[in-house]
């Protein structure tokens, strides 16, 4: 999971440099912010994929500590056969609500084997796929989730592949609603690459268009809303060339959580405009948002980064 984070966060910096030219909408400068937490006002979700294994070290005092940053609920990462990075998940459930943190959500990545991210969805992998979500949204749901998240997509270089991904994110969010969970789907940068579709073929496209559909507006499209609903993540929308406000602005019906995430800690990078972002956010009744952080660049910790995260939340006048 690191290697394929820092991966895509590496190729993504190209990106970046056409996307502050051409849309300087975007950019924001914000100040750096004092790494010391203030005492909890707002409701704050975490992704707990952003403190890796520091929060294993102890984790009733990581999270007591949590907690008194502002962090008030959970995104899971590290699910594997009923436990959460080697923690059995009702006692991963214990320790959180002892300490005032609810479960809301988690990201779960049916296997593929090794390397996944490389291969593609065939036919024949769907009963296998049933199994996994069926034990998976049994798990979650004894833990009291909220949501079930795949975190990206596997190879789509096709209209076809596209098409399959779409069916088996249909097939695991049935599964997923008959748990009583809400199925979703995160997205990184690569599902804003562009696929022709027979409709696009027949366009004609000027200089200042892309010509194809991009993938993640098809998963929107072929995806059955009363299954599947999406996770936008602001900060791989941006790596995508996309406005996340805008994106927002088209895709009210289908966005219902949010990751709130920067190059490092929020706030910092000044290319996030995360006011505009809080604003659209409220505008949709968009009530879960999760803040993720990927490893920090200046040799600091996970775990001060994300109380960095949490004292910015805590002071912008934008957050509710």
């Amino acid at each position: 999971m690191s290697n394929r984070r820092t991966f895509l966060r590496n190729a993504s910096l190209f990106a970046a440099t056409g996307l502050l030219a051409g849309k300087g909408n975007l950019i924001q400068a914000a100040p750096v912010q004092s790494p010391v937490a203030t005492s909890a006002k707002k409701e704050l979700g975490l992704q707990i994929y952003s403190l890796q294994k520091e929060l294993y070290d102890d984790l009733p005092k990581r999270m007591k500590q949590l907690k008194e940053s502002g962090y008030t609920k959970f995104e899971l990462a590290g699910y594997d056969k009923g436990k959460i990075s080697g923690v059995e998940m009702a006692e991963f459930k214990k320790i959180a609500g002892d300490n005032g943190i609810s479960i809301d959500s988690s990201h779960v990545m049916a296997p593929l084997g090794e390397g996944f991210i490389f291969k593609e969805y065939t036919k024949a992998l769907i009963p296998q796929f049933k199994e996994f979500w069926k034990v998976a949204a049994d798990d979650h749901a004894k833990i009291g989730c909220k949501y079930l998240i795949q975190p990206m997509m596997p190879q789509c270089k096709t209209i076809e592949d596209a098409s399959l991904i779409c069916e088996v994110l249909n097939v695991a969010g049935e599964i997923a609603k008959n748990a009583g969970l809400q199925f979703g789907y995160h997205n990184h940068n690569m599902e804003f690459e562009r696929l022709l579709t027979e409709e696009d073929k027949k366009k004609e496209f000027n200089f200042f268009q892309k010509p194809g559909t991009q993938i993640l507006d098809l998963f929107m499209r072929d995806t059955d809303p009363s299954l599947v609903v999406f996770e936008l993540d602001v900060y791989w929308t941006v790596m995508g060339q996309n406005d996340p406000v805008e994106y927002m602005k088209q895709n009210a019906d289908r966005i219902k959580a949010l990751h709130i995430k920067d190059r490092a800690v929020l706030g910092q990078s000044g290319m996030m405009n995360f006011e505009m972002i809080f604003k659209q956010m409220y505008a949709n009744g968009i009530k879960d948002f999760f803040v993720e952080l990927e490893q920090m660049p200046d040799g600091r910790t996970q775990f001060e980064g994300i109380t960095d995260c949490a004292t910015y939340l805590q002071q912008a006048s934008f957050v509710k």
